[in-house]
């Protein structure tokens, strides 16, 4: 075990630093020796103890405990970051050059200047660096990062609603493939699984192995499976409820059924399936292998045990299950009835039953007096057109 202290600066990563004999506490500024030199950061925890193998050697000490002269020339530094970040964008656009301009980091003890930018290709920007430098009169440097450090940096809100997880807990970027994607069940579609910087999501990698730990136990889709209500289908599995929705091959019901992980057992797949069909077809299903019904322990799952319903509910209420003071006997509670679903044909019987009948020649006379009426002078006069052809008069010469 060793004694460090944790410390994180402007890019959200925390390190661990030797406190050097120093008592350090949580949201103290300390001044420590880094790669890039002497630099500001902020303890995120105190004086604590961690196993050696996750230390990375070498381990770095603690300089001293930040005073009020280090704060004020770190909000100078901040100020020049300001600047140099409006000038070098403008000088950018001068030279007309193919690259995005993500942040800057000024070091310290302001002897050096770092610029991270995002560019599609290499770029020559040496009379950029030039440029800078007669202008700041420090060290200029140029790094180009990928767009999932531009991402961090940015920072922004994920399809989820919550803050990059790069930008807020995540130190560094591990490989994310399709596979865990499938894995979790996820749509393939990359605008689903993508995050705002286009690569696949980082969810995805450390997500994956509690879904790995559930896919062990949840069955495969189209697999052929014995549940309380009979034999189905598994049409499609949601993880994270542990359940699966089955097609039963009981004809007469067509709705698709939700049954738990454990109370579904695997019996085969798709050929499995089309042995039971033939089978059942040919009447010889004992001799294939198959039960008409289930297990007694999924039959169980099936059927409700109302007696045990009311132990509790009777030992809840202080009775355990004795008669009352009053001598009242318990009432058993009655069994649920099962909901029967009516048939089609009986629906149209009683639709026809309900509406009044008419004799077809009654039928006959209302449509003659409702029938619409036709516009013009003959019709009206000589009462219809079949009247008005017959009684016309002869065409005088």
């Amino acid at each position: 075990m060793t004694e460090v202290i944790s410390v994180r600066f402007d890019n959200n990563k925390v390190f661990f630093f030797d406190p050097g004999g120093l008592t350090v506490k949580r949201g103290a500024g300390v001044i420590v020796d880094t790669v890039k030199g002497r630099n500001f950061g902020e303890c995120v925890y105190g004086n604590h103890s961690v196993e050696d193998s996750a230390i990375v050697k070498p381990l770095r000490p603690v300089v001293r405990l930040a005073t009020d002269d280090d704060r004020r020339r770190v909000v100078e530094n901040s100020e020049k970051k300001t600047e140099a970040f409006t000038v070098c964008r403008r000088k950018i656009a001068e030279y007309k050059l193919p690259m995005k301009l993500v942040s800057i980091e000024y070091s310290f003890d302001g002897n050096k200047l770092v610029f991270y930018f995002t560019a599609n290709s290499r770029v020559d920007f040496r009379e950029l660096v030039k440029e800078m430098a007669a202008t700041f009169k420090t060290r200029i440097e140029l790094r180009q990062i990928g767009v999932r450090d531009e991402a961090r940096v940015v920072g922004g809100l994920g399809i989820c609603g919550r803050p990059f997880c790069c930008s807020q807990f995540l130190r560094n970027f591990h490989p994310v493939s399709i596979k865990m994607a499938k894995t979790q069940g996820l749509s393939l579609n990359p605008t689903k699984i993508s995050g705002a910087c286009g690569r696949l999501m980082c969810c995805l990698k450390y997500e994956e192995a509690a879904y790995v730990d559930i896919v062990k136990q949840a069955p495969k889709t189209d697999s052929f499976v014995e549940t309380p209500s009979g034999k189905g289908t598994i049409v499609s599995v949601n993880l994270l409820r542990g359940n699966a929705r089955v097609r039963l091959e009981d004809g007469t019901d067509t709705a698709l059924k939700t049954f738990d992980f454990g109370e579904m057992v695997v019996l085969g797949g798709k050929l499995r399936r089309a042995e039971y069909v033939a089978a059942k077809a040919e009447g010889r299903l004992k001799e294939a292998g198959f039960s008409e019904q289930p297990p007694p322990e999924l039959a169980a799952l099936a059927k409700h045990d109302v007696s045990k319903l009311d132990e509790v509910l009777f030992s809840l209420s202080g009775d355990s299950g004795k008669e009352s003071a009053a001598g009242a006997a318990r009432v058993p509670r009655p069994a649920p009835q099962p909901h029967v679903r009516p048939d089609a044909r009986d629906k149209l019987d009683r639709t026809l039953s309900s509406k009044p009948t008419r004799e077809p020649r009654d039928d006959i006379i209302f449509a003659k007096d409702n029938a619409r009426q036709k516009k013009g002078k003959r019709w009206k006069d000589q009462g219809g057109g079949g009247a008005a052809r017959k009684n016309k008069p002869p065409k005088t010469p």
